[in-house]
């Protein structure tokens, strides 16, 4: 703005004193003189270059002139094979630049017709024409324009020069040296294309990028851009990475499904959980059309969901509605991935997991047993039950009594559990595992792996005992049980249930048990006796198989039940779903054939409850409902 004003100030004067003498010369013509002179067109232009310095204004700014195109370029353009390149480049030859480019569509014709250098090579440096053309290059890198220069750049890795090569190096410094005047696009193509190189130089050139990309990150405008770069966040500051989410949230709109599908890949591999541009990017894959919903990318995003634990019913339903019909048509490997993917979720898609048990049926000789593996762990995990159960379950046993014992102990042990969650384990699978020398080997690792074997242990014991009571080893279960301790912290619906159930014996401590570890290998978060008319009775004096040291001396009086009550939080349940994880059926049911009769506390009906009075008339609520089911059975 100054610039400028102070341009037209310079105008007004020159115009000014260019014009006195004249009016005074009409004015008073005795004095003016005989003669005028007439000042130059051009003087106030030179007046205003003088009051700028080297500032040039001109009135007509006509950009530089493009050079003609030469034949050779023109040859280039054409060409369909690397031969041409050649030819054009051994009639015409060139400039720096020029052989810059030639080079590059020669390598990239290589590629496409020839496949990889590294078998080629030999022979095809050899040729006088391509040697010409890199002595160019080097001999006049510094005429080769930016955007020549760094995709000759590209073209010598792939090529595969070694770092001491004299025209990868010449290059190299020459790029060092404009780093300043590179665009962004530029400085991001030299970080994605020379993220996984090793060479000293090369990783001062892709320092050197992320450095100035850092500073002028802002100047960013193209998704193609900023995708490319967060999935090289491994090399960046930690700052650089939120901008450029913030810049990928900014732009969101504009990516493609494809480049959601790298954007979302690359953040689950760096474990980057960034909420907003998650939903963002969810919002619009909504949007895209079918044709855009491919399978790779079903997959990949299922993946990163599930790295991630993002969770998104909309694009969940429809990802699993495109690929429902496709799923004969899937390998083993996407079945168990999307299933696999789908488990960490939490989120069961019955049409889809019927098809997925129905596609092992038809191609279980395509499974490996790993991939079977997963599958049942997925299966257990959300609690599913094929509908045609019997003919899965034929050929899944076919495959575990040749292959389990092979297995990796631990891996061994989630596929046995899994099989007890989905009630399926048969005695051979469950003692060895019982065994003293396989508890051992599962006492390895952290504190928090060694727990969460063994409370697997546990719940195996507990289904060889409740479930194959004539095939129980209970030497075996003991020694195993007696190993292990599953105490966790208190969450406010176990708290509260807790307080409500004293209030419910009238604050009489010894008719309630709270936080009560059993042999099972269970928590039951309340437990009762009930008479024969459910009234509470003491329990300090009355046997408890269930617990550890076997409770009193008394025997259970007749007519009494005993009452478990569990309060099922959040976390108990399948995504968007009133229907409980496997590991919870299990629960209720080996709980059901250890004598209990069962009260569930849902979360989502005791969040409903304001006060302790309204929390008190639900537990008798539910507890006369339970009752009463019970007499009717």
């Amino acid at each position: 703005m100054a610039s400028r004003l102070l341009g037209r100030c310079a105008r007004l004067l020159c115009r000014a004193s260019a014009q006195a003498p004249a009016a005074a010369g009409r004015l008073l013509p005795a004095v003016a003189g005989p003669a005028e002179i007439p000042k130059g067109k051009g003087w106030p232009w030179v007046t205003e270059r003088v009051m700028f310095g080297t500032m040039e204004v001109t009135k007509e700014n006509n950009p530089p002139a493009m050079p003609a195109r030469t034949p050779l370029e023109d040859m280039v353009e054409k060409a369909v094979a690397p031969e041409d390149i050649l030819v054009a480049w051994g009639k015409y030859g060139g400039n720096g630049n020029q052989a810059a480019n030639a080079l590059m569509k020669w390598a990239q014709l290589v590629l496409k017709t020839q496949g990889k250098f590294k078998e080629q090579k030999p022979d095809l440096m050899m040729d006088l024409r391509v040697q010409d053309m890199m002595r160019i290059v080097s001999q006049q890198v510094s005429t080769v324009w930016n955007s020549s220069l760094v995709s000759v750049l590209r073209t010598l890795w792939i090529i595969g020069f070694p770092p001491s090569d004299p025209v990868l190096t010449s290059v190299q410094t020459e790029v060092l040296w404009r780093i300043r005047r590179l665009t962004y696009k530029q400085l991001g193509y030299l970080v994605d294309w020379g993220a996984n190189r090793k060479g000293h130089q090369d990783m001062a050139i892709v320092n050197a990028a992320l450095k100035h990309l850092e500073l002028r990150w802002i100047e960013i405008a193209d998704t193609k851009t900023v995708s490319a770069l967060i999935s090289r966040g491994e090399r960046m500051a930690p700052t650089l990475m939120d901008r450029l989410e913030d810049k990928a949230l900014e732009l969101a709109e504009g990516f493609s499904a494809e480049e959601i599908r790298k954007v979302c890949v690359s953040l689950a591999a760096q474990s980057r959980r960034c909420v907003p541009l998650l939903r963002a990017l969810s919002y619009h894959l909504l949007q895209k059309p079918s044709s855009e919903f491919t399978t790779p990318l079903i997959m990949d995003m299922a993946f990163a969901y599930g790295k991630l634990n993002f969770h998104h019913s909309q694009v969940f339903q429809r990802m699993a509605s495109e690929l429902l019909p496709r799923v004969p048509e899937l390998n083993s490997a996407d079945v168990t991935r999307f299933a696999k993917s789908l488990g960490f979720l939490k989120w069961l898609h019955l049409p889809l997991f019927e098809a997925f048990a129905e596609h092992y049926v038809d191609n279980s000789q395509n499974y490996s047993m790993l991939q079977l593996c997963n599958l049942l762990l997925t299966f257990a995990r959300l609690g599913f039950q094929p509908s045609k159960g019997d003919e899965f379950y034929t050929k899944v046993h076919c495959v575990l009594e040749e292959s389990l014992s092979d297995l990796e102990p631990f891996l061994q042990t989630d596929v046995v559990w899994s099989l007890c969650v989905l009630q399926q384990a048969k005695p051979q699978y469950l003692i060895p595992l019982l065994q003293k020398n396989n508890v051992i080997k599962q006492s390895e690792g952290s504190p928090a792996h060694v727990v969460n074997y063994r409370l697997k242990l546990w719940h195996i014991a507990t289904t060889l005992h409740l479930e194959h009571p004539g095939a129980s080893d209970t030497r075996s279960s003991q020694s195993v049980l007696s190993l292990l301790d599953h105490s966790s912290q208190l969450s406010p619906l176990q708290s509260g249930l807790r307080e409500t159930l004293l209030s419910l014996v009238g604050g009489k401590a010894e008719a309630v048990r709270t936080g009560v570890n059993t042999v099972y290998g269970w928590t039951i978060d309340g437990e009762l006796v009930l008479d024969c008319e459910n009234t509470p009775v003491d329990l300090s004096n009355i046997k408890a198989p269930h617990l550890p040291g076997g409770g009193g001396d008394q025997a259970l009086p007749v007519g009494a039940r005993r009452v478990a009550f569990l309060a099922w939080d959040f976390p108990n349940f399948g995504s968007k779903s009133k229907d409980l994880l496997g590991r919870f059926t299990m629960m209720k049911r080996h709980l059901q054939l250890a004598g209990f009769i069962i009260v569930e506390v849902p979360y989502y009906e005791w969040l409903e409850l304001k006060t302790d009075w309204q929390k008190l008339a639900y537990l008798k609520d539910k507890l006369g409902k339970a009752m009463a089911e019970e007499m009717a059975k």
